[in-house]
């Protein structure tokens, strides 16, 4: 599949990390609630795969000098795989959930159909749907409709097949979008005698046919769940008349448009049914129609409610509060003194929200400079921003609008920060600003202070809480000094700088590493300790692979935790002997970006918001922090250790496409995520309250 048979295909790889999901969804050792959430996970990083991988491959497909002189693999093999793939793990998929039907009977909660309501559970759905289902429907007949750009690839519909029985020649068509965002996927009954009883709500409105189509004469109805994938890349034109947000808001509605990649429907569907859709959609290609079960986007399954016993739900884990910061009057009188390193979400991110909320009020503080990716719907972090201008702080907000999917959510809180009278910076065609930096100046009896804080993820409240990250506030001046410097390029038109303490890229990321890798490379071939361990969500770039194999033949120790996509070879004599690596997927999402380099000795440490791939070294801005306090070096490595020596969640990467789990039999359980739980909810404070101002 791939022309460079040293490494693995980027596509299956995905796909394999995709199948460590459903591994989640069957492991009996996750409660049975969260169990059923990670077919809901599963199958929204598919409907992302298909509306972006997919389509580019896709399209790629369609480029014949590109697929021959250019790209490392072949489009058509490679859409062959996955889709040969993507069956494979359907089956899997739907084993898994008649398996967790049958636990949920045994924890007495039932998901019925519309034919096994009793006559009281009738009533009641009978009842909920004229109150709140019916005013969201609106049934298109298919026989008049022309507007296939009108199918979205975010909602499901039911394809409405109505006839009567005995008149073969009286039928029609039909389809109706579910409407999932109104009312939600499940309607929940009222409890009886300790049971649990739910019906889904395309089942809900199958129940009801025969009100919707009541001035219809027709005697039978029948409904079939199908849903479509478009490609969602956005095409940005070059009109220099308009701005950026208007190019972006174009482009999104072109999204709207997309061409359609994929039609899952239901098996059953009778295929004068089928063709009629898979024409309209203009949808050809065998392998792009995927006949399924009678449920599709399974994404809803993420907010299956939680029902029955507790103990059928992970057992919950409040954030800490830090303890450097708990109980302290001034987050800046702290962090002037010493760094302080947020884990999230073991660490509560509301120290984040407070530190903007204080500075937003405080008198001292003059300017607040921030980059922002992804927030929260009910932001504190804008309406800290929001605040701080309101009195009087100069305050500038890079707002990166080309994140996928958030796109219209950033242009919406673009508008709002620019009604407060913050200045927006917003993005250019070609890069990104993937970057995590808030810079806070203060001036306090004549000192001039800058406090910054340089993390691995969003700034965002929601994701805090199941997303792994490391966030480092520190008011260290050259640290501080280049941040400025970082942030001054989106405000000079990229003008480059000079750096001595953070890595950036699209300038020096990428040639940072190797210059790091070739130094531990010197180090083992001169006898001296020589080790790499690194922590990535997703390892791609082939200049970064090429190093990685040549230091693990120059005899460096190379241990790796990737979570997503691997195309390394692990463990191949020759080549890659001397690397290990692991993937670890558990109740939260790691996504931490750390690097470690021995050093002889003298580790180095970093945190980054890169991944190791082209797109993070060549065309987004980055930025990788050592990290300096030694404390805090403890603290990384610590993470580290708990990372290498996971036993319960890790599965081995290897030379082929499989997802073992890590055995140790002969070692003490270590599970990752609840283990460095405990370490930081037993951490000390290092020094006494500072509460003087």
């Amino acid at each position: 599949m791939n022309k460079n048979s040293n490494v693995l295909n980027r596509e299956i790889s995905w796909l394999q990390f995709n199948e460590r999901v459903l591994q989640e969804a069957a492991d009996p050792r996750n409660p049975l609630i969260e169990r059923i959430k990670f077919l809901g996970i599963y199958s929204n990083n598919m409907d992302e795969f298909f509306r972006v991988r997919v389509a580019t491959i896709t399209r790629l497909q369609s480029i014949r000098k590109v697929k021959n002189d250019y790209l490392d693999f072949n489009p058509q093999n490679t859409l062959e795989t996955i889709y040969e793939t993507d069956k494979k793990h359907q089956k899997i998929f739907l084993s898994i959930y008649r398996t967790l039907l049958k636990e949920l009977h045994a924890q007495n909660i039932f998901i019925l159909n519309e034919k096994q309501l009793t006559s009281v559970q009738a009533k009641y759905v009978k009842d909920y749907f004229r109150l709140n289902v019916r005013p969201f429907l609106f049934p298109i007949m298919l026989k008049k409709f022309k507007d296939a750009n009108s199918i979205k690839d975010t909602s499901i519909y039911l394809a409405i097949h109505m006839f009567t029985k005995d008149e073969p020649l009286h039928e029609d068509f039909a389809f109706i979008e579910i409407p999932v965002k109104n009312v939600g996927r499940f309607l929940l009954f009222p409890e009886v005698d300790g049971k649990h009883f739910l019906i889904m709500m395309d089942d809900v409105i199958r129940f009801c046919l025969d009100d919707i189509f009541s001035n219809f004469d027709y005697t039978n109805y029948a409904a079939y769940t199908f849903k479509i994938s478009r490609d969602s890349e956005l095409d940005l034109d070059n009109d220099a008349s308009k701005s950026f947000i208007e190019l972006i808001t174009e482009s999104l509605k072109k999204r709207k448009k997309g061409v359609p990649v994929r039609l899952v429907y239901d098996k059953y569907m009778p295929e004068k049914l089928l063709k009629k859709i898979s024409g309209l959609l203009k949808i050809k290609k065998a392998d792009s129609l995927i006949g399924g079960s009678r449920y599709h986007n399974f994404k809803d399954f993420m907010d299956f409610p939680n029902i029955g016993s507790k103990d059928l739900d992970y057992v919950p884990m409040p954030p800490i509060l830090h303890p450097e910061l708990k109980n302290q009057r001034s987050i800046f009188n702290v962090i002037s003194k010493k760094d302080v390193l947020l884990a999230f979400p073991y660490h509560s991110f509301q120290h984040i929200v407070d530190m903007l909320r204080e500075a937003s009020i405080d008198p001292f503080v003059t300017s607040i400079k921030m980059t922002i990716y992804r927030v929260a719907k009910q932001s504190g972090i804008i309406n800290a921003l929001i605040n701080a201008s309101r009195n009087g702080k100069q305050v500038t907000v890079f707002m990166e609008l080309q994140a996928r999917f958030n796109e219209e959510d950033n242009i919406y809180w673009t508008q709002k920060l620019q009604e407060a009278g913050v200045k927006i910076i917003s993005s250019i065609p070609g890069f990104k600003v993937h970057a995590k930096l808030i810079i806070i100046k203060r001036v306090f009896e004549r000192e001039r202070k800058t406090f910054v804080n340089i993390g691995t993820g969003n700034f965002n409240e929601i994701t805090s809480n199941v997303f792994s990250d490391v966030s480092l506030i520190t008011s260290n001046p050259q640290i501080c000094a280049e941040t400025e410097r970082v942030f001054s390029l989106f405000e000079s038109y990229y003008k480059p700088q000079q750096f001595k303490k953070l890595i950036v890229a699209p300038f020096s990321m990428r040639s940072f590493i190797i210059s790091m890798l070739n130094n531990e490379i010197r180090n083992a071939k001169n006898g001296k300790e020589a080790w790499v361990i690194i922590k990535l969500n997703n390892l791609v770039d082939p200049k970064a692979v090429e190093k990685l194999y040549q230091a693990s033949q120059a005899g460096v120790k190379i241990r790796m935790i990737i979570r997503g996509i691997c195309v390394v070879k692990c463990g191949v004599p020759g080549l890659s002997e001397n690397i290990e690596a692991v993937s670890i997927l558990d109740r939260f999402l790691e996504h931490a970006r750390i690097f470690c380099f021995c050093n002889n000795g003298k580790e180095d440490i970093y945190i980054s918001s890169a991944d190791w791939m082209i797109r993070n070294f060549d065309n987004r801005f980055e930025v990788a922090c050592p990290i300096i306090d030694k404390d805090l070096k403890n603290d990384m490595k610590k993470i580290l250790e708990i990372n290498i020596n996971d036993n319960q969640k890790a599965r081995v990467l290897t030379d082929k496409y499989l997802n073992p789990y890590k055995s140790d039999k002969d070692q003490p359980k270590v599970r990752l995520q609840y283990d460095l739980y405990e370490y930081f909810k037993n951490k000390k404070p290092l020094h006494q309250n500072i509460n003087s101002k």
